[in-house]
């Protein structure tokens, strides 16, 4: 018997000391990855709509300014949609992307041919299609050489104002939803909660990881490229405000960010994780093309190929060193279809 009882201390002892790291683990991420970066969302979507309300005009240094600070903070989180960002499709009212089908232009300019009065209430402009909300209609209102100068000026800048103070308010109830209970449910999983064991917890955090570098290389880099023969870098995201490469470096440093959280249990992991990362920000560091206009030539193309590999390899850490150290897998996330 008193073997039998020290065998058993001998397995539970690093169960108990995993379960521990994982709890760990799950705090640290809300706390210093999750929480910070919504903080940092609100703070500047008010800057944002405080700018608008000061200045609306399209070329207005300061409004520019907070559009490019406040969008950082969007890119920052964009990876986290699960939780509060799906309430009500707020990640997707602050972020419509890709447009394949001209949605957001489309929409602008109706409002904007008929002065819709809901473009001058920003309670009621919640109820308007996503295509004409957030940080993507935001660039077409001020960058656009079409829908920026459209119209009567009185009226797009009050749908600037609205727009931006429409944007303070999805980033506010997403922060609000974290603060008060949800980021407790996911560092604490309880049986009654969204996550019922610091496995779910896990998974859900590993998933975000994955939508974003899958986002990333697929989708910001990937979309621009298309293929040899019919490369499409008019589809880039944010070509119009200069943003698709800073969109992509942005995110590769909150995702290395979490990449390092989720494997702190794992010095070796962190270390791939570092390599692979720090590799992809310098070909990105070296590229000097802000809008992935070289997708166009052959050799500037191959460059950009090059980027999309970093962020690729990145994805294999993840998938063949973190998951399994979590005990995870990828699953499904929030962009996928039915």
């Amino acid at each position: 018997m008193k073997n039998l009882v020290l065998a058993l201390g001998f397995i539970c002892a690093p169960l108990g000391a995993a379960a521990d790291v994982a709890t760990a683990m799950l705090r640290d991420v809300v706390d210093h990855h999750i929480l910070p970066r919504y903080s940092t969302l609100a703070e500047r979507a008010d800057a944002l709509a405080d700018a608008a309300e000061q200045n609306c005009a399209p070329d207005a240094a300061a409004l520019r300014d907070t559009y490019h600070s406040a969008f950082d903070a969007w890119i920052a989180v964009s990876h986290l949609r699960f939780g509060p960002s799906e309430v009500d499709n707020r990640a997707f009212a602050l972020a419509f992307w890709p447009d394949s089908r001209g949605a957001t232009p489309k929409t602008l300019a109706a409002l904007i041919a008929d002065a819709d009065p809901v473009g001058t209430n920003p309670q009621a402009y919640a109820d308007v299609s996503i295509a004409g909300r957030g940080f993507y209609a935001l660039e077409f209102l001020l960058f656009d050489e079409q829908i920026s100068t459209s119209g009567d000026a009185t009226y797009r800048c009050d749908l600037v104002q609205t727009v931006t103070a429409d944007i303070a308010t999805q980033s506010h109830a997403i922060l609000d939803g974290w603060t008060t209970g949800y980021a407790d449910a996911v560092a604490a999983p309880s049986e009654g909660g969204p996550y019922r064991s610091t496995e779910e917890a896990a998974q859900e955090l590993y998933k975000a990881l994955n939508l974003g570098l899958e986002f990333t290389a697929d989708t910001r880099i990937g979309r621009p490229m298309g293929s040899f023969d019919r490369p499409r870098p008019k589809r880039a995201e944010a070509w119009r405000s200069g943003r698709s490469l800073r969109n992509v470096e942005v995110a590769l440093v909150s995702l290395q960010d979490l990449a390092r959280r989720l494997a702190a249990g794992s010095d070796a992991v962190v270390a791939s994780f570092d390599d692979r990362f720090d590799d992809a920000l310098k070909v990105a560091g070296d590229l000097d093309d802000p809008v992935f206009a070289g997708t166009a030539t052959p050799q500037s193309r191959l460059r950009v190929e090059v980027l999309q590999q970093s962020v690729a390899a990145i994805r294999e850490v993840a998938r063949d060193d973190l998951g399994p150290q979590l005990g995870v897998a990828s699953g499904f996330n929030a962009l996928d279809g039915d």
